[in-house]
């Protein structure tokens, strides 16, 4: 496997470099660190300067990262690039043909206020490979992992399940394969849904039976696209919405990552789904988007 991890040296990175050396690589796999040093565009001395001096400090971020990264047993290179860091990055993992992008919540050069960085924002979208955005940890975290994937039976959950199965967790990772079962009934407001008659009540319980049924065959079928990786493998099916649910059975088993497809749950192709963008934007832990290749 062939990992891009992105860095620009903050607190952020060097989660994304700490959650790597999670991972059982072997000497067959290969991260590249990337540095990617922001374009100015202004052309006079002060600016010229200013350059010079984030030039000479772009080779200690590249070698502070690779440090953090000594206990993997993966090959390790470094790149600095100059440019549009979230083309940039995007470049090199193809050009490299990288199977993954690795990088930290804020993005590079982005704004505490935000939630999620511009850059990490836009390379999510646009990357034609997963991206895995991690975010700091607190506390210590065990050697076991624990993995909730949310999956809607798309092929682009399919292929995030498949994904997933190449990855070198540690043989005692748990995975929990989550369906949200959309409702037919959920746009009823509770307090209204207690007037209707008995009628409706036995065929609303009837839909929801079904549509929990449906779920569950979701999850049945996903589970052959993980390979043998996983050696425990529990299902849930919820209902409600996607987002808020994936998020709060990610926070109820402290998961250490959530994976979803890139179209979110029933997402819009060619962009990147409502459902994966808020969970990207307000999960606790590192969140995996996954991709179709060529979709």
């Amino acid at each position: 496997m062939k990992i891009v991890l992105a860095t620009d040296g903050s607190e952020h990175s060097e989660a994304a470099a700490q959650f790597l050396s999670r991972f059982h690589f072997s000497a067959r796999d290969e991260i590249i660190v990337l540095h990617v040093v922001s374009e100015i565009p202004y052309d006079d001395d002060y600016h010229a300067q200013i350059k010079h001096v984030i030039k000479k400090v772009a080779p200690k971020i590249l070698h502070s990262t690779q440090k953090l990264l000594k206990p993997v047993r993966a090959q390790l290179s470094s790149i600095e690039e100059d440019g549009i860091p979230d083309t940039a990055i995007i470049q090199v993992a193809e050009n490299s043909g990288a199977d993954l992008i690795i990088m930290g919540a804020r993005g590079l050069k982005s704004i505490k206020s935000f939630l999620l960085g511009s850059v990490t924002r836009s390379v999510a979208i646009n990357s034609p490979m997963p991206i895995l955005v991690t975010k700091p940890l607190k506390g210590e975290r065990p050697e076991r992992m624990r993995v909730l994937f949310a999956t809607d039976g798309s092929s682009s959950s399919l292929a995030t399940a498949a994904f997933l199965g190449s990855l070198p967790f540690p043989e005692s990772t748990e995975l929990v394969l989550m369906n949200v079962a959309w409702s037919a009934a959920s746009d009823i407001p509770t307090r209204f849904a207690m007037e209707v008659d008995d009628k409706i009540k036995e065929h609303v319980a009837r839909a929801r039976s079904i549509e929990m049924e449906a779920s569950e065959n979701i999850i049945d079928q996903t589970k052959p696209y993980l390979g043998k990786r996983f050696t425990k493998i529990t299902g849930t099916s919820k209902g409600g919405d996607p987002s808020t649910e994936i998020i709060g059975e990610a926070e109820r088993i402290n998961a250490d990552l959530i994976a979803v497809g890139s179209r979110g749950l029933q997402g819009v192709r060619g962009m990147l789904g409502s459902v994966s963008r808020r969970v990207l934007g307000h999960a606790h832990c590192p969140v995996l988007i996954g991709k179709e290749r060529g979709g």
